[in-house]
């Protein structure tokens, strides 16, 4: 990767994370596990997919499905990067009047399909991949899933069809961000050893760090290397990732922060000062 794609990448991921911070008020919204996905989506809609404006309606372009859905602020902020979703519209979060809401919705540009239960996107994304291959198309798609959402049976079904399938037109990319709502996975049900599990089931496996675009194009880009099988990216992440005071909290997944905390975010996400958060601690199941 060159200095200024990296740059680049680094900059766009930047924005990303002020549109999220932007979306954590007035009713607020799963910022901490948007920011733990966002270097992911921003690296595969920049540098992986072919994915764009011009394209949406093209049936031979890729396809990207987000089942941890409730880390839509990440994609609506990096659809607004893309020009493919108008910056202005991220204001009607939560608003009666538009479609940007809590979980993808279909009738926003670049949204391939509605997600909010977690285990159901692993299968539509293989149904997806095996009409492709069935057409003999060259389509990559790519499912993003929560680690804590591997506790649906769903997703693991879902990997034992892909590979019966050789479905290796498919990337299921895991942010292992190691927190399932307001508990520690390895507290609550634990994952490890989440990639040997994924070998047992047929995948090919690689494991990263989520918020190294070094990394993240190493393995997306040596993925043709390997065929026949579905692939697996288990990227390790840090929930509220760029916001050092939530980083890695369990109580700061849902947050609903005052106008002049989210003013203290900005400024902490630029390396200005730590912000100072009062707002009551949200506990969502």
């Amino acid at each position: 990767m060159t200095e200024e794609k990296l740059e680049k990448l680094t900059s766009i991921a930047l924005r990303v994370r002020e549109h999220i911070i932007g979306m954590s008020t007035d009713g607020g919204c799963f910022v901490g596990a948007s920011l733990s996905a966002t270097d992911l989506m921003v690296y595969l809609y920049n540098d992986f997919l072919n994915i764009s404006k011009e394209n949406l309606d093209d049936p031979n372009r890729d396809y990207l499905f987000l089942s941890k859905g409730h880390d839509v602020p990440a994609l609506y902020g990096t659809l607004v990067e893309m020009g493919i979703l108008e910056a202005e519209r991220l204001q009607n979060h939560l608003s009666a009047n538009d479609n940007i809401y809590w979980h993808p919705n279909t009738k926003i540009p670049g949204i391939e399909f509605h997600s909010g239960s977690l285990g159901h996107l692993p299968a539509v994304s293989l149904g997806v991949a095996l009409d492709c291959k069935i057409r003999g198309t060259e389509n990559r798609i790519v499912c993003i899933l929560g680690d804590g959402e591997l506790n649906e049976g769903s997703c693991w079904e879902a990997v034992l069809v892909a590979n019966a399938y050789k479905l290796d037109n498919l990337v299921f990319v895991i942010d292992r961000n190691h927190f399932q709502a307001n508990v520690a996975t390895e507290e609550l049900i634990p994952l490890e050893p989440l990639a040997d599990k994924f070998k047992a089931f047929g995948a090919d496996v690689v494991r990263i760090d989520g918020h190294n675009f070094l990394d993240l194009e190493e393995a997306f880009t040596s993925l043709d290397e390997r065929k026949g099988k579905l692939h697996v990216v288990i990227a390790d992440t840090v929930r509220g990732k760029g916001l050092p005071s939530i980083e890695a909290r369990a109580d700061r997944w849902f947050c609903n922060f005052s106008e002049n905390e989210v003013s203290q975010l900005m400024e902490e996400l630029h390396g200005v000062h730590a912000a100072t958060i009062e707002s009551e601690v949200l506990m969502v199941r």
